[in-house]
Order: C-alpha cells, then sequence, then structure tokens
C-alpha cells in the first residue's frame, strides 16, 4: 500500500495538507532564529530601538516568510516550465537597471519601486540557477561531455555576469560564476573543463585589473596592507578588527559595544553586521551564529542528496551555494581575510532585497523538499 501511494506521488504530485505536513518546519525555525539575532543587531545598530533598522527588518521578514511558504507549495514541475522565462526576465531587470537603475554610492544597482528598492542581481542569481538546472535536467553523461552543449549554458551565465559587472559590482558579478560553476560540477561537467576555466581566468586576471574601478583597485591593496591608507581606505576593516577583538570571549554585553555605538564601525546594519554581533556577544555568541549559519547551508544540500529528480538536485546545489557564498564572503570580508566588498549578510543584515531574494531561495529549496519523490519525466502534460 506504501508503495502504490508513493507511485501515486512520483506520478500526479501531492496534495495541499501533505504538502504542508512535508515542509520542514524545523528549518523555518532556524530561519526565524536567524531573523531574531538580525532584530536584535539591528536594534542595537539602531542605538537602542526598533528605528530606523530592526522594525523594517522584522516586517520585511514578515513578508519574506508569507512569500518563502507560499512558494514552497508551488509544483515544482511549474517551476521546471518556466526557469527559461524567469530568466528572460531577470536580464530584463539587469538591461533596465542598466539604463534607467537607480544611482547610489558610486553605482547603478538598484530599481526604485517605492517601498523596496529592488536589486535584479541578487534575483538574478536564483533565475539564473533554475535556468541552468533546466537545461541539464534531462541531459545523459555523454552529452554533458560535448563541449558544444555547454556552450548556450556558457552564454547564459556570461550575459547576466556581465551586465552585473558593469554596474559596478564586481563582488555580485564573481559570485554569480560560482554559483553557476557550482551547478555546473554538478550536473557532470568534467573536471578538465574546470581547469581549462580557471587557467583562463589566471591569464586574464592582469588584463582585468587594469580595468577594475579606483575604488575595486584600492580594496585589492588595502586587503593586502590595511595600514597603508589607515584613515581612509583601509579605515574599515581596522575598526572591524578592532571590534571582533575587544569582544573576548563573552562579549562587552548588548548595547555596550563602543565601536558601534561610538560610530567608529562603518555600515554596521548591514555589511559589518557580523563585528557588530561579536563585539557584544563575544566569541561564543559569534560561533553559536556561525553554528545556525552552517546548519542552514548544510540543510540546502541535504536536500539535494535526497532528491529524486537531477532538477531538484541541481536547483538546492545552486540556491545552497548561493546562501554559503553570501556567508562565506560577509564572514571573510569583516575578519580581513578577503577584500571589503558590499555582500551583506542574509536574514541579519539590514536590507529589503536581499532579504526578499533571500526568502524566495530558501522557498524553492522547500519546494525541492516537499516535491523531492514527484517524478518529473512521468508526463509533459503535468502542470
Amino acid at each position: 500500500m506504501r508503495f502504490e501511494r508513493r507511485l501515486l506521488t512520483r506520478e500526479r504530485g501531492i496534495g495541499l495538507p501533505s504538502k504542508l505536513w512535508q515542509i520542514p518546519w524545523i528549518y523555518v525555525l532556524m530561519l526565524c532564529g536567524l531573523a531574531g539575532v538580525g532584530y536584535v543587531a539591528l536594534y542595537s545598530a539602531g542605538g537602542g530601538s526598533p528605528e530606523p533598522y530592526a522594525g523594517r527588518h522584522a516586517i520585511r521578514f514578515g513578508f519574506g516568510l508569507v512569500l518563502m511558504l507560499s512558494v514552497a507549495l508551488v509544483d515544482i514541475r511549474l517551476v521546471l516550465r518556466f526557469a527559461w522565462v524567469g530568466y528572460v526576465i531577470g536580464v530584463g531587470l539587469l538591461v533596465l537597471v542598466a539604463l534607467h537603475g537607480q544611482v547610489g554610492k558610486g553605482a547603478q544597482r538598484w530599481i526604485d519601486l517605492g517601498p523596496l528598492q529592488l536589486q535584479p542581481s541578487e534575483l538574478m542569481k536564483i533565475l539564473l540557477v533554475l535556468a541552468l538546472a533546466q537545461w541539464f535536467h534531462r541531459a545523459s553523461w555523454e552529452r554533458i561531455g560535448n563541449p558544444l552543449f555547454l556552450i548556450p549554458p556558457l552564454v547564459a551565465v556570461a550575459i547576466p555576469a556581465v551586465l552585473i559587472f558593469k554596474q559596478p559590482n564586481l563582488g555580485n558579478a564573481l559570485i554569480t560564476l560560482m554559483i553557476s560553476g557550482a551547478v555546473f560540477f554538478a550536473a557532470g561537467v568534467r573536471l578538465w573543463k574546470f581547469g581549462l576555466g580557471l587557467g583562463a581566468v589566471a591569464v586574464a586576471a592582469p588584463i582585468a585589473y587594469e580595468h577594475l574601478h579606483d575604488y575595486q583597485r584600492a580594496r585589492i591593496t588595502t586587503f593586502l596592507d590595511p595600514e597603508s591608507d589607515p584613515l581612509g581606505a583601509g579605515y574599515n576593516i581596522i575598526q572591524s578588527k578592532i571590534a571582533l577583538g575587544s569582544g573576548g570571549l563573552w562579549g562587552k554585553g548588548f548595547l555596550q559595544g563602543t565601536q558601534g555605538h561610538l560610530n567608529f564601525l562603518p555600515e554596521k546594519q548591514t555589511d559589518f553586521i557580523f563585528t557588530m554581533l561579536a563585539e557584544e556577544f563575544g566569541l561564543v555568541g559569534a560561533l553559536s551564529v556561525l553554528g545556525l549559519l552552517a546548519a542552514v547551508v548544510a540543510f540546502g544540500f541535504l536536500v539535494a542528496l535526497r532528491c529524486r529528480h537531477q532538477f531538484g538536485r541541481l536547483v538546492a546545489v545552486g540556491l545552497a551555494t548561493n546562501y554559503f557564498l553570501y556567508v562565506f564572503v560577509n564572514i571573510a570580508m569583516v575578519t580581513g581575510s578577503i577584500p571589503v566588498g558590499g555582500v551583506p549578510l542574509p536574514l541579519i543584515s539590514h536590507g529589503g532585497s536581499a532579504m526578499l531574494t533571500t526568502m524566495l531561495g530558501f522557498g524553492l529549496l522547500m519546494s525541492v523538499h516537499v516535491h523531492r519523490d514527484v517524478d518529473l519525466h512521468a508526463s509533459r502534460s503535468d502542470p
């Protein structure tokens, strides 16, 4: 009887009550926990007040939670069918940004939607994962080994990467390439082709460096020697390290962080929110947050392992890699391990566009989990 029920599930999909039951509610609680950490940190960044950061953060998370659960219930076959439609829409938004986008801090990255400033580069990373997963979904091992078969997806990756780089947004452009590389690897693209790609990057890197903007080159120089300009380009990372070290084992206490509250720490509500947490809650608090972040990332890869269809596996790998890179780049940036760039810590940093796109990604990840046993090859007429 159980076998017959499972077979019916694979062929026809599953009903709404069963979908609600299969949503990983413990995972939802973990995400709520991260958002709660973000509220506490932003409350402190606002000087002990819910305004102007924490209150908005809570409202955005509430809206994002509804969005995530709604997307989790969407039939994965609909996502498969319209993956490339979403990709075209994403590219269109990037072109719209290039033509009429809002300029802020020297970059043209946002579309003003009134209460929300949409950053299409964040959304594009998710839409690109869906498109690549759809491309490789039905491909055999032999077909993936054919270099000609890889030309269309490579072009599909290059178009948004170039548009994002031109904004300029080097960090997001590189993350887009790395996420795409994870999907290519999971799909079965041969390792020697990655070797060729890395070789090409190594050859092109000196040329690309000469075409970087002055502030981008300054970030690299500062990363190599922060003390070369302690009151200019090196100021941010020096203050971040001071705040990290001053927190000690247990921290200075909630609302007691001097680097943050005396405004020595720059962008404390966005890029350097983790530094503020570490100063107030110490090494123990920082490691606790990192453990929760690691658990969220691990769940994404676990979904990929448990999924029975290639499309879901690739979507889960791409989305889990996307979140991992958010976390890795932000933590490495504030600790001085990589050059400083504008990458927030999702669910914790202040920002509406990153919050909503992150929750959309989690919704798709949950949809893969809920529909992990659905047979995507059963019928082309299925919705």
